[in-house]
């Protein structure tokens, strides 16, 4: 993100030194190596404004969501978002006129959470996804295909737990953050429909549920793993013959294991269902309390709509990102092989983003419910009753804002 001159304290590097407004720009702390000093050369590149470049460790959307209500918040700031509130508090800037001849471009499963009445708030950087991970030859030693239905999922990480591994990591949690709503969109519903509504008010998102706590009782599950599901640690390690993680983990899986493993939507869960890949997008943003609009929206537009080769470096160059540019993702070489090419497939058949409608407290709501359905055995009908009544209030809520 980037801070209004003059008002922001503990500045750190990255600064282009050129002449113009002093801009800050924030990012959350990425793991791969190399990200920081890349947008710190991307910064020091551009010649119309001092922009310094700011790594946030900790909880980076409790710190954006304050430091926007202050002037001395960022100027451009990197969001996972931006949130409905915030962008029906007036706290984000209008980004839709820097899309101009290019919007088609851009996927539109990481553009729709970031547009709301038709203007768009935040430019996708890279589209992330997660995947399911397995080994083929532990699969295959123990006579199971791929699993392409969650009751398969279930019988398949049973039957591969042995003494020393289990068969399924989800997280240390049992897979109620890192999961999310994605075995709902499994079992053929969604977190909120296109006319507002709750989306999951249905037995099939109680019985999709349900198999999530057989894995737990089953003893499936790894728990307590050293590192958890966003990392590929516990799989690489051979503490679990499947995990959950991200594209993100993919080189680290492949240097580990060669062609010995592949990657799977999580599987469809009853009748109704049907394979579902969550896909999400961090997003530059304009701070509106930013003293330099103006600037600060010419150096998002730079860097995320005019410097591809930027764009490119930093999707593909550290981590492992599909590039958030549809013609710069077709021209990615390591995305069209293998795993990979697997991988960007099922994100475009099977992807879902969650929606701007589906809010920070929607979210929590969600998710204690889920964890106490998967650790505690509670009742998943009972549980989810009490989900559909407090989202349904939470959409109210914010559907009066708009109005």
């Amino acid at each position: 993100m980037l801070t209004a001159c003059g008002s922001n304290t503990g500045r750190d590097g990255g600064g282009s030194g050129g002449k113009g407004p002093k801009l800050s720009q924030w990012y959350h702390q990425y793991g791969e190596p190399g990200t920081e000093e890349a947008v710190k050369r991307y910064a020091a590149a551009y010649d119309k404004a001092d922009v310094s470049v700011q790594w946030r460790p900790g909880n980076y959307d409790e710190q954006t969501a304050a430091a926007l209500l202050t002037e001395s918040g960022p100027d451009v700031f990197e969001v996972n978002g931006p949130t409905l509130d915030q962008i029906q508090g007036g706290q984000v800037v209008d980004l839709t006129d820097l899309f101009d001849g290019v919007k088609d471009d851009f996927n539109p499963v990481a553009l729709a959470p970031k547009t709301h009445d038709g203007r768009i708030w935040s430019i996708p950087q890279v589209v992330d996804m997660q995947v399911l991970y397995y080994r083929k030859s532990l699969l295959s030693d123990a006579g199971r295909r791929p699993p392409t239905t969650l009751d398969e999922l279930v019988d398949t990480a049973k039957e591969l737990t042995r003494d020393k591994a289990k068969g399924l990591f989800l997280g240390n949690d049992g897979g109620a953050g890192a999961l999310g709503g994605t075995p709902l969109y499994a079992a053929g519903l969604t977190l909120v429909t296109d006319d507002g509504r709750v989306g999951f008010d249905d037995p099939a998102a109680a019985r999709a549920l349900a198999a999530l706590r057989t894995l737990y009782e089953d003893k499936s599950l790894l728990l307590g793993a050293p590192s958890d599901w966003s990392d590929p640690s516990a799989f690489v390690q051979e503490l679990t013959a499947m995990q959950w993680s991200g594209l993100w983990a993919l080189p680290a899986v492949r240097k580990a294991f060669g062609d010995d493993f592949g990657v799977l939507p999580f599987p469809a869960a009853g009748s109704g269902g049907k394979p579902s890949v969550p896909v999400g997008a961090y997003g530059a943003a304009v701070s509106a309390r930013t003293r330099h609009k103006k600037e600060a929206k010419d150096f998002v537009k730079w860097l995320w709509i005019d410097r591809t080769d930027h764009q490119r470096d930093f999707a593909l160059s550290y981590g492992f990102h599909i590039p958030a540019r549809l013609s710069l993702a077709k021209k990615a070489d390591a995305l069209t092989e293998g795993a990979a090419a697997d991988a960007v497939r099922y994100s475009t058949e099977h992807g879902y983003a969650e929606p701007l409608l589906w809010t920070p407290a929607s979210r929590v709501a969600y998710q204690d419910a889920l964890s106490r359905i998967i650790k505690s055995g509670a009742n998943p009908e009972s549980e989810l009753k009490s989900v559909v009544r407090k989202v349904s209030a939470e959409l109210e809520r914010v559907k009066k804002k708009s109005s």
